[in-house]
């Protein structure tokens, strides 16, 4: 009896796994359905593995981060967590399961950012948002993916079918797949930005430029290491650098705050690299620094579906993060914290210390930072620009276009019959919100209220943010005794030095955050800590 026993034990084990069971190509397909391939055999040719979990009765595939989830008698498949209908259901046949032979084969062989990226090329976003990941399902929308494609095509011409490269970049918060096309006018970098769990997770789009940055004379790879960090935590937790000097430590830390536009931690345009120049730069003289993308760059199309998105949320959410983090970080002094803000990153510096509320804070620096309202500097700015262009002799008239728009821009912001709970119906530049709930903010005011100490750094040749802000800052803070201030001759808006008359132009060239600028830094930080 016993013999008996084990025999009909072991025939019951076997009867168990047999929905994934391996099975030879002499396998018998259901009758009347020819798409069908034997799950077990096809998953196994093309490099994954397959496991039944018997309490369920799903069946899962998996190859690297693809999963692959479906159950006998379903028309459907889960794909890393998300439905995709199946032309056929998935069946069970003397033993063996099969289901659709051309989805399962064409999903195991390519990557998902590589089929997401095909059906966004051929316009069928209703597939493409298969691929996407709830956070940003909103706005990668089947509607928007299925225009996408063309929106870009009218923008830089047609599109090459085929990407010409294909570059994988991983962080802590996404892996990066950026695809390069050529286009009529240009070429083009697509990067789609995938989560842990193989999902789309975002987009960002920008035109594909060399890489001509050269490392600056003062960076010397033997006095610093370089560790990868999160700041902040949920759908739009961001990747960052903590650049730390060699030694014992702990040593005074600075965060470094991006200007407008979609940054990576870099803060990369044209030839120039100036965050990564301030991080190796302040590292070897003592002073650690934490950088990381800008969130309207990791998480743009995330950030552009909110109406509501504030210069708070863009700016100053992610300096109280990174403040948490360094204060339990024991590589640091965390007494000595300081913020280093660029351009708008400056301008926000003001809020970001009104939110400092343990006063963890011990200085501020500001890196070209305006001092007036954003639209005020906007309309400055277009006046610089074409006073300079005039001077060397240029066509301004392209230029005369521009202000005029700009200066249409700032002349609605100021008109009082909007507000943010009345916006306007057409704003030129959208989200209008972002606009408007800042128009009242004036940073040097409300540094006046404010007793951190603050180091003010101007380039006497900067287009962007020209000396008049410098002196109002001056004028402004008059009465405060804490507060230096440096400008610089040469030194542009990205605080590199230049001989000719900055313009911008000259920010596509190689280029380096003048040493000057990250000497004074270092000696104001190491002489306050």
């Amino acid at each position: 009896m016993n013999h008996w026993k084990k025999l009909l034990l072991s025939l019951i084990s076997a009867c168990l796994i047999l929905p994934v069971a391996s099975i030879s190509a002499a396998a018998e397909k259901p009758a009347g359905s020819e798409n069908l391939v034997p799950i077990r055999e096809i998953a196994e040719k093309n490099g994954a593995e397959v496991s039944w979990q018997q309490k369920t009765g799903h069946i899962t595939i998996r190859k690297n981060e693809l999963a692959i989830v479906v159950k006998v008698g379903e028309k459907q498949a889960m794909v890393n967590g998300q439905v995709v209908p199946l032309d056929n259901p998935v069946q069970l046949t003397k033993g063996v399961t099969f289901m659709d032979g051309g989805f399962l084969t064409e999903t195991l062989k390519a990557a998902p950012e590589d089929i997401f990226i095909s059906l966004i090329s051929e316009g069928n976003g209703k597939e493409a948002a298969k691929y996407v990941h709830t956070s940003v399902s909103g706005v990668l929308s089947p509607t928007l993916l299925s225009k996408l494609w063309a929106a870009l095509e009218g923008q830089n011409g047609k599109i090459t079918n085929k990407a010409i490269a294909k570059h994988v970049e991983n962080n802590s918060v996404h892996r990066n797949v950026t695809y390069t096309y050529k286009t009529e006018l240009t070429r083009l970098n697509i990067t789609v930005r995938m989560n842990h769990n193989g999902l789309v997770d975002d987009l960002y789009i920008a035109a594909a430029t060399p890489n001509v940055y050269q490392k600056p004379s003062y960076d010397d790879p033997s006095a610093y290491t370089e560790q990868d960090i999160t700041v902040g935590q949920g759908d739009l937790a961001l990747p960052g650098t903590l650049t730390l000097p060699k030694g014992e430590g702990p040593f005074p830390v600075v965060i470094l705050v991006h200007g407008s536009g979609a940054s990576n931690q870099d803060a990369a345009i044209g030839g120039a690299k100036p965050f990564r120049d301030l991080a190796v730069g302040l590292a070897s003289q003592g002073v650690a620094v934490l950088r990381y993308d800008k969130v309207t760059y990791e998480h743009t199309y995330k950030v552009a579906s909110q109406p509501k998105f504030t210069l708070k949320q863009e700016s100053v959410d992610q300096v109280t993060d990174a403040v948490e983090l360094l204060k339990k970080n024991t590589h640091i002094d965390s007494t000595a914290i300081f913020v280093a803000g660029h351009s708008q990153g400056g301008f926000a510096l003001p809020l970001i210390i009104a939110e400092d509320k343990q006063h963890d804070i011990a200085g501020r620096i500001l890196l070209a930072a305006p001092s007036s309202s954003f639209v005020d500097v906007l309309t400055e700015q277009q006046d610089e620009l074409i006073d300079r262009m005039k001077q060397l002799g240029l066509d301004t008239e392209i230029m005369k276009g521009q202000a005029d728009f700009y200066k249409n821009v700032a002349a609605i912001v100021k008109d009082p019959k909007y507000s943010v709970d009345h916006l306007p119906e057409a704003f030129p530049l959208q989200p209008a919100y972002w606009w408007f709930e800042q128009r009242d903010y004036v940073p040097a005011e409300l540094a006046k209220t404010q007793n951190t100490p603050m180091l003010v750094i101007q380039g006497e040749n900067d287009v962007q943010v020209s000396m008049n802000q410098f002196q109002n800052w001056k004028l402004a803070l008059q009465g405060h005794s804490n507060v230096t201030y440096n400008s610089y001759p040469k030194v542009n808006h990205i605080l590199s030095s230049y001989d000719g008359l900055s313009i911008g132009q000259e920010y596509a060239e190689p280029s380096n955050v003048s040493k000057a600028i990250i000497d004074d830094i270092a000696k104001w930080v190491l002489n306050s800590n």
